[in-house]
């Protein structure tokens, strides 16, 4: 009979629990979705971002002032490029607007 080591059980439990996390681009669509983008748009959003951007990036993203509380449709293009511009990373503002763009004529 096959001898089973203690580690075994211990990593199949931790690849099990790999899989019931949630992916970065599933948390990425939720919240586009949460701040008022349609989710086809959300969706093809968050795959490019998160294909593009740096976990930290995203993170950074994410406490771009006001927008987890406003709804991006009543926004200008202007307002979102200024509080884009405030994180003083000109890739992600790229990044951003290239999807944001793209993913909006896509859809």
């Amino acid at each position: 009979m096959p001898r089973i080591t203690p580690a075994l059980p211990i990593l199949a439990a931790l690849a099990l629990a790999g899989c019931a996390t949630v992916s970065p681009e599933a948390r990425v669509r939720t919240k586009l979705i949460e701040a008022g983008l349609r989710p086809p748009v959300a969706a093809c959003m968050a795959e490019r971002l998160v294909d593009r951007l740096s976990i930290a990036q995203l993170r950074r993203l994410q406490s771009v002032g006001g927008l987890a509380r406003k709804d991006v449709r009543g926004m200008s293009l202007d307002e979102l490029v200024y509080r884009l511009r405030a994180l003083e990373d000109p890739e992600l503002v790229a990044v951003v607007l290239k999807a944001g763009i793209g993913c909006s004529i896509a859809a």
